[in-house]
């Protein structure tokens, strides 16, 4: 009886072995993107972006390190403890990977993920040991305690590395904004909209430099402690091998290796298979990282004094210091109890600052052995880099600039953040920096809108701006709802598609148009309008949009239909008007909430029919005797009127994408710009050919202060 209810706990044994593989792959494959991602951009330092220290990775992890906290299993053959090792040193790996992307957090997030990242190391340490204790009478010497003993040992160094570097990180980003902030007053021209494309071409390349440089995750990349938690991960990959070696070596008897029974039956091997190519793949970013770091090493001034070398930086204790000095709570008032509290506070965090000097100290002396060991090695590969000539554009520029292509040369060293300590970066990762942001530009400039630009070159002045609404038109409620850019734009876009003796693919050409822009207006809109007074009004623009570009229709109404063919655009222009004139009106009737007495609270569809009514209404009454054909292309100069108003403020946008975020986001902030810049290369290349109005930064933002400057607060009708 004893042995059925065994079988029948053991049964589904192999599935949980199944999902344990499923759990390790995908912290494999996210390892592996990981690595892929930074060959592919050529950042050799591989920055965490899909596998990085989080709840959803740590729940993976847990549920991978299933088979070697499982103390109640049997572990007698040698493939269960190779499993065992496997998974340790997959965590191990696991761990190292982590140590960079503590760079992207901010504090309350690094100390909830470290926290939980330590309790899951010492929970599987703490198992390990146990069963290794427990077993220690009955294990015969041929099995792999030793190797399981090493992965232990290497993941609470790692897991002490790890917090190191965490302790340092506020510090790191504080001294990195700080600088930010010292070179953008150097620069103060970068303040204020740039139109022109080559300085801000310029000034995006800096930009990309300092933000790529200060990257909280290259910094932590390329410092000394998670050079040496690379080299710890490397080894712990080499006692895999090793272990793998003595399994294979170890077999005897006639059943093989492969066909050793397990209580995880035939998922054991599939969990083998899945943690070695974890270990695999995750080996590839430390070791990247330890030779990077090294190579910065070599390439900088390797005859440092020790007492330089081994120099602790403020920024490598700042946070303990804080931490010991300052003041006891004052919820304790006991005068002895704060007294000691803050001395055992002290003690505890002095001898937390020895541990971390020591451990920097012990890094240093790693990558000085290191480089030492390296340095003949890196020369013999730059004598035959140098030989073949394959770095010309390293040695034709000056380290300290670097032609834009257009003949201008910028000093590319003020904008490369190092902190004190730090060796210099090779003029090859700087060019390397600076070549990325080359091309971020020219992947934009793949994506050109064609027909945006197309349109936009009908447009002369700035005229339609003043011209699609009137104020002779009577308003439907005593207050109107603000415009922002994109919803004039899609009411004359509505407006022009419904004309009915216009070519098809007029309309479908001018449609193409308005949906390139409309993406760029929406961006204007939502980065100037900080304060969100827009939102609904933009809301509005966007779900009526959706309607004319994918059904062709304004609201309910079918912008083609057949039964406008008949009409002239006079008519047409009325029941536009009509409609839209009954939905505010009926909307009017049916509410009695006060909330709804300004215009901004109102739903979508009613301010989109507003502002139909008041632009159908104005152009029937100003465009007279006009063919369709000729209303069409006068609504069409009109849209791209508005557009090069809205594009004015393209360059404050990317500008903006400079300064407004947080360190941890100011990569991708920045590379967003570039991307941007690359994309409206031409439109900004086309207003520097308009005379743009003076209007300061906050004005220029909004289409009614363009209106009211137009106007000159002299209502005027529109020009017949």
């Amino acid at each position: 009886m004893d042995t059925r209810i065994q079988e029948q706990l053991e049964a589904p044994m192999p599935w949980i072995g199944m999902y344990i593989a499923a759990a390790s792959l995908v912290c494999s494959l996210a390892m592996a993107a990981d690595a892929f991602n930074g060959f592919r951009s050529k950042r050799m330092w591989f920055p965490c972006k899909y596998f990085s220290l989080s709840a959803t990775s740590l729940t993976l992890l847990a549920v991978s390190m299933k088979f070697s906290v499982d103390i109640t299993s049997t572990i007698f053959t040698n493939i269960d403890w190779l499993v065992k090792v496997s998974s340790l040193i997959f965590m191990t790996v696991s761990t190292g990977n982590f140590v960079s992307s503590l760079g992207c957090m901010n504090d309350k997030e690094m100390l909830t993920n470290v926290v939980a990242l330590g309790i899951l190391v010492i929970t599987i340490v703490v198992n390990v040991w146990i069963q290794l204790f427990q077993l220690k009478p009955f294990l015969p010497p041929i099995f792999m305690v030793s190797e399981m003993l090493f992965a232990t040992v290497f993941m609470l160094v790692l897991l002490v590395a790890l917090v190191s570097c965490a302790i340092t990180i506020p510090t790191t980003k504080r001294c990195v904004e700080s600088r930010y902030k010292e070179t953008q007053k150097l620069d103060q021209r970068e303040e204020q909209a740039i139109f022109n494309i080559d300085e801000q071409r310029e000034a995006a390349i800096r930009h990309w430099l300092m933000a790529e440089t200060g990257s909280p995750q290259f910094v932590i990349a390329r410092s000394a402690v998670c050079t040496l938690a690379s080299a710890i991960s490397m080894v712990a990959a080499l006692t895999l091998v090793e272990a793998y070696v003595q399994a294979i070596s170890r077999n005897e008897g006639a059943i093989s290796f492969w066909e050793a029974e397990s209580v995880y039956g035939w998922s054991t091997k599939w969990i083998l298979l899945v943690q070695s190519f974890g270990v695999a793949v995750g080996t590839i970013s430390p070791t990247f990282r330890w030779f990077l770091a090294v190579s910065f090493k070599c390439s900088g001034n390797c005859r440092k004094s020790f007492k330089k070398e081994f120099k602790v930086e403020s920024y490598w204790i700042q946070r303990l210091v804080d931490w010991r000095d300052s003041y006891p709570s004052s919820q304790i008032r006991h005068h002895k109890c704060r007294k000691y509290l803050y001395c055992a506070k002290s003690m505890i965090l002095n001898f937390f600052i020895g541990v971390q000097i020591v451990l920097v100290r012990i890094s240093r002396l790693h990558v000085r052995v290191s480089a030492s060991l390296m340095c003949p090695l890196f020369a013999c590969f730059s004598l035959v880099n140098n030989s073949e000539n394959l770095f010309k554009v390293w040695n034709s520029n000056n380290w300290n600039g670097s032609e834009l292509g257009d003949g201008t040369e910028i000093d590319l060293s003020r904008y490369v953040f190092l902190l004190e300590g730090e060796v210099e970066l090779p003029r090859k990762t700087i060019m390397n920096i600076y070549h990325r942001a080359d091309k971020a530009m020219q992947r934009g400039e793949k994506l050109q809108p064609e027909n945006l630009v197309n349109l936009l070159q009908n447009s002369n002045d700035f005229k339609g701006v003043k011209d699609f609404d009137s104020s002779l038109i009577p308003s439907l409620h005593f207050q109107e709802p603000p415009n922002c850019w994109s919803l004039p734009v899609v009411t004359l876009a509505s407006i022009a598609v419904s004309l009915p003796n216009v070519a098809n693919d007029k309309a479908k050409q001018l449609v193409r148009s308005v949906s390139e822009g409309f993406s760029l207006v929406k961006l204007i809109d939502n980065s100037l309008d900080t304060n969100g007074e827009l939102l609904n009004v933009q809301n509005a623009a966007a779900t009526i949009w959706l309607g004319v570009e994918l059904f062709c229709k304004w609201q309910d109404k079918d912008l083609r239909e057949k039964s406008l063919k008949g009409k002239n655009s006079k008519e047409v222009l009325h029941e536009l008007s009509g409609k839209a004139e009954l939905i505010v009106l009926d909307f009017k009737k049916d509410v009695n909430d006060l909330l709804m007495e300004n215009p901004v609270n109102w739903p979508a569809k009613v301010i989109a029919a507003n502002s139909m009514y008041r632009i159908s209404r104005t152009i029937c009454d100003g465009f007279d005797c006009e063919t369709d054909e000729a209303l069409f292309d006068r609504l069409t100069v009109m849209i791209a009127d508005i557009f090069a108003a809205c594009f004015s403020n393209l360059a404050r946008v990317i500008t903006g994408k400079y300064h407004r975020n947080a360190v941890e986001e100011r990569e991708k902030s920045v590379s967003e710009a570039l991307h941007l810049l690359g994309k409206t290369r031409r439109i900004l290349e086309l207003l520097q050919q308009h005379e743009v109005p003076f209007l300061d930064c906050d004005r220029a933002a909004c289409i009614e202060d363009w209106r009211a400057l137009f106007l000159q607060d002299i209502e005027n009708p529109i020009d017949q």
